[in-house]
């Protein structure tokens, strides 16, 4: 997995564009939650959608971004949490236990 850091608003704009090429998956993570841990891990550990660029969110260094993530997108703050982004849409969200690569590829529409 090659995690893309996202730290800064400046960098939604570039995500929302690049979402119009392939699909973009934003994972907000708490650093203070074992779960979140828990899912980090299984996604690492899981065979990537080709195509597809994947940001990580340290939401507890960076709160303000992560709720103007979820205002932006239209979805309810969770942690942890995925948004997968497509023509500068979020077109899926899942959280806590929920997640898993296999249900995000399914989501992505890349094949």
């Amino acid at each position: 997995m090659n995690w893309k850091i996202l730290e800064d608003a400046a960098q939604l704009p570039e995500i929302v564009e690049r979402s119009k090429i392939h699909p973009q998956l934003i994972y907000k993570h708490s650093t203070r939650c074992s779960t979140s841990t828990m899912v980090k891990n299984r996604l690492e550990r899981s065979a990537a959608p080709p195509d597809m660029d994947f940001y990580f969110l340290d939401l507890i260094a960076y709160r303000a971004l992560s709720d103007k993530i979820a205002a932006d997108f239209k979805v309810r703050h969770e942690s942890p949490q995925v948004l997968l982004i497509r023509n500068g849409e979020c077109i899926y969200n899942e959280s806590h236990y929920a997640i898993y690569m296999e249900d995000i590829a399914a989501n992505s529409g890349v094949s």
